[in-house]
Parts: C-alpha cells; structure tokens; sequence
C-alpha cells in the first residue's frame, strides 16, 4: 500500500486496525554511472516489495539526505544535519500524531546515521512509539549476501547496479577498481574528494550479472519483511 495510491479517508479508516506504516530515507548524490537517486529509488522499492501484501503503508522516500562529501559532483545537493534531523522530527511527529505508533524506517544512504543517533531523543519525547531503523544494504542478512557473492562491494559499485537504478545509454565500465581508502577520504574536501575518486566508485566492479543481483534484493526485501512483521519491541 503506497501513500501515493490512497486518499485521507483510506488512511484514517487504515489507523482502525493497523499502527505500523513504512518510511523510506534517501538522497540526491552521485553514484557514478548510476542514478543520482540510487538510494531514494533503493530505500523505497525494497520497503514497497517489504509491505507489499501486509496491508502497511509506505510512505514516499525522503530524497533527500547529509552528503557534503560528493557537493562537488553536480547534481548532488546536501541537507545540513541540523535541518535532517529536523525534518525526521516534523515527520516522525506527524505520523505519529495521526495514530502510527511502529515505524519502520528504511534507510538508503549512509550519510544519514547521524539520524540514527538522534532517534533516542524522539523516542524519549513519544514513550508510547517504537521506531526501528533499518540500513537496508548493510544489514546481516543481505550484507552477507554481498560478501558472497564478491567482497569488494562499496558506494556506486556493482552492489547498487541494479535494472532499476542504471540508465539508459549509459554504459558501466568494465574495470575492478581498487578500494579507495575510506579513512583518509573522510579528511578531504569535496572537490579533493572528486579528483581522488574520478566517476565516484569507492571501489570495485561496476556492474555483476542480473540473476546474482535478484538473489541480494531477495535477501534483502525478505530480511525487511521480517522486520517489518516480527522485529517489534
């Protein structure tokens, strides 16, 4: 059930039987050859196929995330992480005003952890809600699934490559760039940043065949679902 598909009435008869809803966080960056909303498009279809059948909602990706490091790359816009976190805190408080009271938040994008942090002092505020985030491509079971299937799998490589996040006419190159080294890149400023990392991979292959992708979002879409059914405080 994608918010997008209903109107004000269909939720507020939802809220009669049903507290949980799904809310997807993303970004606007550069992922390389890839979409520049690879993890807005990422958070929000892997909680969709997560929902789909449960009768939750899933609310629109938030596209926009904390990503100072790539403001170099054009078509990146960064939000500071005061205005983030303020902006979880309006919606966080708004759904849990209309009478959601389990959250599930699937995260697409690393940058935005600080929010993660931060979610301790909403939940202090709201003792009544539970709220559970979820960093979709780093959690157990679908981060294991990469490992296997290659262990060199970073930021804008193969492991977000997927028919959904490519685009048309763009051809992926067919180098196994070395693993930048993450440390020292968090010392750069953007435009260092963009001379150290040329395309934007962090390292790694740019694309791997389809049938082993299907595999990792199985695992990924299956490990958001139990969440979303059973990981409840």
């Amino acid at each position: 059930m994608h918010i997008q598909g209903m109107n004000w009435g269909m939720v507020e008869d939802l809220l009669t039987r049903e507290d949980r809803c799904v809310l997807p966080l993303g970004c606007t960056e550069q992922h390389a050859t890839l979409s520049l909303a690879t993890d807005t498009l990422l958070a929000e279809r892997v909680a969709r196929e997560a929902a789909d059948g449960s009768g939750v909602p899933v609310f629109p990706a938030l596209p926009y995330g904390i990503t100072p490091t790539f403001a170099a790359y054009p078509g990146t816009l960064s939000l500071r992480v005061g205005t983030y976190l303020n902006l979880l805190d309006d919606l966080l408080s708004g759904l849990h005003a209309q009478g959601f009271r389990r959250i599930l938040i699937v995260n697409g994008h690393g940058g935005n952890t600080p929010g993660q942090g931060w979610l301790g002092e909403w939940l202090a505020r709201h003792p009544d809600a539970r709220v559970q985030w979820h960093n979709w491509w780093n959690a157990p079971r679908t981060w294991a699934a990469v490992q296997r299937m290659d262990p060199l799998a970073s930021h804008a490589s193969w492991m977000e490559n997927f028919p959904w996040t490519r685009l048309d006419g763009v051809a992926a190159p067919e180098e196994r760039k070395p693993m930048v080294d993450v440390a020292a890149l968090r010392q750069l400023p953007p435009a260092k940043v963009r001379e150290v990392l040329g395309d934007g991979n962090y390292g790694g292959l740019h694309r791997r065949p389809d049938r082993e992708m299907q595999l990792i979002w199985q695992e990924a879409v299956a490990e958001t679902r139990a969440l979303l059914d059973s990981g409840w405080a």
